[in-house]
């Protein structure tokens, strides 16, 4: 009976053994992660850009007097006040060319009716040309006389002219309206040519923000593009970008960029600002910022090669923007990388790329469960 027993449970043994299958054995292929992949194409870019720079005049004028040699009787006008366009700054004593204006005046009376006087001599002997009269000598002397006169009298005019002017210029007036932002008069100084201006104005009040930017920031900013810009004392207003520089300087390598800026009495030229320029765009050779790693190298990558392996490459990143970042140095364009830098993958590792907007690893199928035997 132990024997017929030993016997069936040999047999059992043995049909178990025969339902279950050898294993499948699986390639490197097979156990290839799915990674999700991107190719390096151009972006457009689109997020904040940052640059400071001095709050300086739209437009300056200089005021200076425009006749020599004559006192400042009153100043008129100090730095902070706002002038109007024709409006007398300084009052220079008048005093002197009065009196110049006075005997010019006589001079030209004078001067007139010495030459009315030779042209009622000429006006006489007008038509006794060649009739014997008088001689010939004498009647073109009258006329000669008649002209020169005329001619003196003209010039005492001039003359009477020019001071008359340079009396109306004793008040120095503003040559536009605007901000007085410096004065270096005074009553009692004496009015001449000099390098340096009575007053400084900024026209019409407007202080824009000056700001460099390199030849690529350039590139995403506009005429009429807004920009927040900030000062040091914590204000903060909106302007608008005005002009962009034409031309980059040799040395440094920047342009500049005017933002102009609302007329506030907080803004001061020669102070200092930064802009945000939110809406600043640009088209480069860019990738996701989450294919981006890390670490005491610098900035990283994986690139997937034609074996479908992965390989790490340092890259130079620029500007970000729009869940994007600039590759100033980096794979040429078409190139696979990794999406997620956070995918752990080490160098050789091999993949099964996903691109597009697919799910990074498909869902697991369900191990099929063997037939009840």
């Amino acid at each position: 009976m132990k024997r017929s027993l030993s016997f069936l449970s040999l047999i059992a043994a043995l049909a178990l053994a025969g339902c279950h299958k050898p294993p499948v054995r699986q390639t490197e292929a097979d156990q290839a992660r799915a990674v999700r992949v991107v190719r390096v194409e151009p972006h457009d870019i689109v997020g904040a850009l940052a640059a400071s720079g001095d709050l300086v005049s739209r437009e300056e004028a200089a005021v200076m007097p425009e006749v020599n040699g004559y006192r400042v009787a009153r100043v008129l006008a100090d730095v902070g006040q706002y002038v109007r366009a024709g409006q007398t700054l300084v009052q220079l004593d008048p005093s002197l060319i009065q009196a110049q204006v006075a005997q010019s005046e006589a001079l030209a009376a004078q001067a007139d009716a010495q030459a009315q006087q030779a042209e009622d001599q000429a006006a006489r002997v007008k038509d006794l040309d060649g009739q014997g009269v008088i001689s010939q000598e004498q009647i073109d002397q009258r006329r000669l006389q008649a002209r020169a006169a005329r001619a003196q009298a003209r010039a005492q005019a001039a003359a009477l002219k020019d001071l008359r002017t340079r009396a109306g210029k004793l008040s120095v007036t503003a040559p536009v309206s605007g901000l007085v932002l410096s004065k270096s008069v005074r009553p009692g100084d004496l009015s001449a040519a000099s390098a340096t201006p009575w007053f400084r104005l900024a026209r019409d009040g407007q202080i824009e923000l000056s700001a460099n930017l390199s030849e690529r920031d350039l590139a995403r900013v506009r005429v009429g593009q807004t920009a927040t810009v900030t000062l040091p004392s914590g204000a903060v207003m909106t302007g608008h970008v005005r002009l962009i520089s034409p031309q980059i300087d040799n040395q440094t390598k920047l342009g500049e960029v005017r933002v102009q800026l609302p007329v506030r009495s907080d803004i001061r030229a020669g102070g200092f600002g930064r802009a945000v320029f939110t809406d600043a765009a640009g088209t480069a050779m860019a990738i996701p910022e989450t294919a981006v790693r890390y670490d005491a190298d610098g900035a990283g990558i994986m690139v997937v090669g034609a074996d479908n392996r992965v390989h790490r490459m340092l890259i130079q990143a620029g500007p970000r923007g729009s869940g994007l970042v600039q590759l100033i140095k980096g794979p040429p364009a078409g190139t696979r990388i990794v999406a997620n830098a956070a995918a752990l993958l080490l160098d050789g590792d091999l993949i099964r790329p996903v691109e597009g907007a697919a799910p990074l690893v498909a869902p697991r199928a369900a191990a099929p469960v063997p037939a009840a035997k």
